[in-house]
């Protein structure tokens, strides 16, 4: 399928979800030979458009992430960025990480939703869905491929400031053996509904968070070496090829041979020197 506008040529490649509010769509870029990708919201409910276009005008197409917006094949096109998904939730891994770290990323997830150029009640939706992507470097950027049910054009900041800071709420939550203070003060304010807006939670993330460099030499030792796992299981694992080369080889030698002469090397090679045996 191809949807083209007056700046994009938009080819199908890929389906992430199908709703009766709306299909999410991965696209390329025909007039870019195919080189840039796009997330696609296809949405055929007349509603869920106007209420789309609607919250989009409230702050400005030209100050939002949306790349275009058009009429195709009886539906209404709506294009974000692609980038390819690394979820949070599953490459976050908080019961291994300095709570320094955890930290980090958490306000990082913050600087994500506020500097997103999207309208509350989308952002609401990115949020509720968890659509937020770990980076390797910890830094955090949100994805498109949301599905469009339950949209609500009433949502505002106050609204998504709560959802962000329930969500880092559960990322804090295994660092409480580490006393930490953020996860005390965003559950007591959280608890009592106090957030309104985006730099309250940013302000309270910085204040309350553990002072860089004061993390114990444990947690230190143990991130260190949570940080480079992918590379000490793959030194582990060229290990037990290698050994398991060996064994094989062993194995072929005796069942050929009935014994294993190379590694007589390594068994009594002190017996005799020159023409002296030592076992006389």
């Amino acid at each position: 399928m191809i949807y083209e506008s007056n700046k994009l040529k938009l080819e199908e490649v890929g389906t992430v979800l199908l709703s009766p509010a709306g299909d999410c769509l991965i696209c390329k870029d025909l007039r870019m030979d195919g080189a840039t990708m796009y997330t696609v919201l296809r949405v055929p409910d007349h509603e869920i458009v106007r209420m789309l276009i609607s919250v989009f005008e409230e702050i400005g197409m030209e100050n939002s992430c949306l790349v275009d917006s058009f009429v195709a094949e009886g539906s209404h096109i709506f294009v974000f960025p692609y980038r390819k998904e690394r979820p949070l939730d599953q490459f976050y891994m908080g019961d291994a990480m300095p709570l320094e770290r955890c930290e980090d990323i958490c306000i990082n997830v913050i600087l994500a939703c506020m500097t997103s150029g999207l309208p509350w009640p989308v952002l609401y939706l990115i949020l509720d869905q968890w659509k937020i992507n770990l980076n390797k470097d910890d830094s955090v950027f949100l994805s498109y491929t949301m599905d469009l049910t339950g949209l609500d054009p009433l949502k505002k900041e106050r609204d998504c400031t709560v959802a962000c800071a329930r969500i880092i709420l559960q990322l804090l939550e295994g660092q409480t053996s580490q006393k930490a203070d953020s996860y005390i003060l965003l559950k007591k304010k959280i608890g009592n509904q106090s957030y309104n807006k985006f730099t309250e939670l940013y302000r309270d993330i910085r204040i309350a968070a553990v002072p860089k460099g004061r993390m114990g030499i444990f947690f230190r030792i143990r991130h260190w070496f949570s940080a480079r796992s992918d590379t000490f299981f793959g030194i582990l694992f060229w290990i037990c090829l290698i050994l398991a080369i060996i064994a094989l080889a062993m194995l072929a030698t005796n069942l050929l041979t009935g014994d294993v002469p190379w590694l007589r090397m390594f068994i009594n090679n002190f017996k005799r020197i020159g023409t002296e045996s030592l076992l006389q």
